[in-house]
């Protein structure tokens, strides 16, 4: 004889359903015209449920090898656990014992993003450095421009959930849903803005001067003294529109130029103390995975957190400068964090 038919889903549906209805297993087999035995198998399965698993005991691995999986795993941080014992060339252990190995001396995280430094970004690191060592900072002021969207950057919807409940549902946008592109400064103990550029403009030369004309211009900087502005350094990074002769040669017009305009080291967001401001405001602008429905919302929380950062929190990053100058020096041009 053939072998029969396993029960189908809508065969084991119905007997579930005849079950509750309290049907014997006789008379759901002659309801469903299968075999009694069939039936009666499926139920006792069914109510068995589910084996434990049981632990198998991980393979042993040598202090020697161990130490040899530490050293691959410094030398290799990225590179999964399979790659890191087959440098060792270590065999014949399965997933499961690789990681909880590995989980006994390393933890899994992201790789940290920077600008990448070659022997040319180090030295001139170094030579800023040794050129602006004896300034006074508190007379610079150090700007820059951030993007904040309406979902925040990704990895940060994280928390804890507790056992039995659901995680909450955050919503998911086809498009991204855009956002909006802030400019602020910061001077000894002042914040400096924030200012918002009007959405769909893409920021060049000419639209960065027109910007910097409506906003930090007419709002901010005509309303100090003739002594501030003399002795005021301005601080801006090396973006396309930012050290363009059109937009130098702009800024020279207005009073800022030569020693008034500090130069930049490239690949250098570790020594801008403003981009720790930035950091400030997004975590709290998007604490407990908050989203935004709309730009004009995400501007407005924008507002609010940079109006909750007091002049204590601003002044302590302004007076990091010479310790992350002296950082430099020590590193030979090397990346410092932020």
């Amino acid at each position: 004889m053939g072998q029969k038919k396993d029960l189908t889903g809508s065969e084991k549906s119905k007997i579930v359903r005849y079950l509750a209805e309290g049907c014997s297993s006789l008379k759901i087999a002659k309801l469903l015209k299968r075999d009694h035995r069939t039936i009666k198998r499926f139920i006792q399965n069914s109510q068995q449920g589910r084996k434990k698993r049981v632990e198998k005991p991980r393979r042993k691995i040598t202090a020697h090898e161990l130490r040899k999986v530490k050293r691959v795993a410094a030398k290799m941080p990225l590179a999964t656990s399979l790659a890191i014992f087959q440098s060792c060339n270590i065999t014949g252990v399965p997933k499961s014992t690789r990681c909880a190995i590995l989980r006994d001396m390393a933890k899994v995280r992201k790789a940290e993003r920077r600008p990448p430094l070659n022997k040319t970004h180090k030295l001139k690191r170094q030579d800023w450095v040794k050129k602006y060592l004896k300034t006074d900072f508190s007379k610079v002021l150090w700007t820059d421009d951030m993007r904040v969207s309406l979902d925040g950057p990704d990895g940060w919807a994280r928390g804890w959930i507790g056992k039995g409940q659901r995680a909450p549902v955050r919503l998911r946008r086809q498009q991204g849903g855009g956002g909006v592109l802030v400019w602020a400064g910061i001077i000894k103990d002042e914040l400096v803005g924030p200012f918002r550029v009007e959405d769909g403009v893409k920021l060049n030369s000419q639209s960065y001067c027109q910007f910097l004309e409506d906003t930090f211009f007419k709002q901010w900087y005509r309303k100090k003294s003739a002594s501030f502005k003399k002795n005021m350094i301005f601080m801006q990074d090396n973006a396309p529109s930012h050290a363009s002769k059109y937009s130098t040669a702009w800024l020279a017009r207005k009073g800022i130029k030569e020693e008034k305009l500090m130069t930049w080291p490239p690949c250098s967001p570790d020594l801008n103390p403003i981009e720790n401001l930035w950091s400030i405001i997004k975590c709290e602008i998007y604490k407990e995975g908050k989203q935004y429905t709309s730009l004009n919302s995400v501007w407005e929380a924008v507002v609010a957190a940079a109006r909750n950062v007091d002049g204590e929190q601003i002044k302590t990053l302004t007076e990091s400068m010479d310790g992350r100058l002296l950082s430099v020096l020590a590193k030979k041009g090397g990346y410092i964090g932020r």
